[in-house]
């Protein structure tokens, strides 16, 4: 039987989302599963990692991985690893991930796969299936180590409630301290908004805003359902938006349930960021924009006159 290590996603000692995803997909395809959490105080995530779908929990808890550190990060997932035998080990789609994910195939000698939206097990081996060319076309990929480490995109694999893990953890010791760098401080977004990875609703603007009136009416929407405020690179560019709101091939990649997009065209950079959303809803005077390509619902007009139209629905239905 395959072996699948997840590595769960633990933010300010709150599990996401992502975590229950890989491990749902994990069984779903038949393999062994287990988890490796890392930081402080996170005992009492355990039950919670085994109803994610674990049937074994690796605890790294010690006061050196309160703040992330790649080094000492891949530490802890590489003792996982060969603890468990693991055949594959999965990272959710995060900066973290994304870090420790190539230090962990380096020390192991295994495959690196980074964005794969599938892993199919075939005669006895491992293939995956991830985007490349701008999301252009899929590549079938045949895994030739005996390991594969992989970065999961964000929204390739859902969470299914009915599937389940056992609890049984397994202490892992504190890993050294990484000698090469030392983390001294870590600054966060002081903003208060809803980060765009975590949001389940995401509400992004585009050119089509036009100006800071613009960008401030399309956020009034976003307010409106509680949700992330991304934006096109366009509005990045042009200093109305912060880099850190920016989705797409060289900004976040998001799935949230909703996304909406507002005065965005579509070129296929900012496609690349958000294609994997559950329910697409484009609004732009352009009727030819390649935006509505991807859409499931879309409305053409002016988003001047569209948006407080739907701000008004919105705040009647709440009502």
């Amino acid at each position: 039987m395959n072996k699948i290590l997840v590595i769960a996603d633990i933010k300010q000692g709150v599990l996401k989302g992502s975590t229950a995803e890989l491990l749902s997909k994990a069984k779903s395809i038949g393999a062994e599963t287990a988890v490796v959490a890392m930081g402080y105080n996170i005992e009492s995530l355990i039950p919670e990692l085994a109803e994610a779908g674990s049937d074994t929990q690796y605890i790294a808890d010690d006061p050196v991985l309160e703040m992330f550190s790649a080094g000492p990060y891949a530490s802890c997932v590489v003792d996982a690893a060969k603890k468990f035998n693991a055949d594959q080990i999965w990272f959710g789609f995060s900066e973290s991930g994304k870090a420790v994910a190539p230090r962990v195939a380096a020390r192991l000698g295994a495959a690196c796969a980074m964005e794969i939206t599938d892993v199919i097990l075939k005669d006895g081996g491992i293939e995956i299936i991830r985007p490349a060319i701008t999301n252009k076309v899929l590549q079938r990929v045949k895994i030739n180590t005996k390991q594969l480490v992989a970065v999961v995109r964000a929204g390739a694999f859902e969470a299914d409630a009915e599937i389940t893990g056992t609890e049984n953890s397994v202490k892992l010791a504190a890993p050294e301290t990484d000698l090469k760098a030392l983390i001294k401080e870590i600054i966060t977004d002081a903003s208060g908004e809803i980060d765009l990875t975590d949001a389940d609703i995401v509400v992004s603007v585009g050119r089509g805003a036009k100006d800071q009136a613009g960008v401030d009416l399309v956020k009034s929407l976003a307010d409106d359902l509680s949700a992330g405020f991304g934006s096109s690179r366009a509005m990045v560019d042009g200093g109305f938006m912060a880099h850190n709101k920016q989705v797409g091939q060289t900004g976040k990649i998001v799935a949230p349930s909703l996304y909406i997009a507002v005065g965005i065209s579509g070129a296929i950079q900012h496609l690349a960021g958000m294609n994997g959303s559950k329910v697409i809803l484009a609004v732009n005077k352009d009727t030819e924009a390649p935006i509505f390509n991807v859409a499931d619902y879309g409305i053409v007009g002016d988003l001047f006159e569209v948006v407080p139209i739907l701000r008004e629905e919105i705040k009647k239905i709440r009502a």
